[in-house]
């Protein structure tokens, strides 16, 4: 049975081409989420971030290990900002669909926090998940379709928590 997941950590379009890639991910869209406008639109979002929709497999890829992989590709670290990109549309967030996300989502933060790894603490919000307006076509599949278009994600390989031992 596929589970959703749904991520905000700067412009769209970067993290829907890294994290499409990954085994157990059976598709992606990118849209418009944790905002106030109804029918949010490029032009007209509000205080929504730009966000992604990510269906996948949990017994090819855990929750955690999405996470985990979201945060090695933006920095959760900037608050409303990514590279360039700079507003509230940029913010890092995840919105559970669950209470085990949530607490998946909390204690992958806290990790993450006590690695030090990280160039500083996260600020990346944890809300429940709302309404997500699809973007516009012309958004989606964007680094498919000109690969050679802007994006400020990129995996970091020194960003990469120690894997836990199956004890724990």
């Amino acid at each position: 049975m596929s589970e959703r997941a749904v991520l905000a950590g700067g412009c769209f379009w970067g993290m829907q081409d890294l994290i499409r890639k990954l085994p157990g991910v059976e598709q992606t869209r990118v849209g418009y989420t944790g905002g106030d406008v109804k029918n949010a639109t490029y032009r007209n979002h509000g205080t929504h971030a730009e966000g992604i929709e990510i269906v996948f497999d949990p017994n090819r890829i855990s929750y955690r290990e999405l996470l985990e992989f979201f945060f090695q590709i933006h920095d959760p670290t900037t608050r409303n900002r990514q590279g360039n990109d700079m507003g509230m549309s940029y913010r890092s967030a995840i919105y559970f669909c669950n209470d085990q996300q949530r607490a998946t989502a909390l204690d992958t933060i806290a990790d993450v926090n006590a690695s030090g790894i990280w160039p500083g603490k996260v600020v990346t919000e944890v809300e429940p998940v709302g309404d997500f307006w699809e973007a516009e076509p012309e958004h989606q599949d964007y680094l498919e379709r000109i690969p050679n278009g802007y994006t400020c994600h990129f995996p970091r390989p020194d960003w990469v928590l120690p894997k836990r031992d199956a004890a724990e």
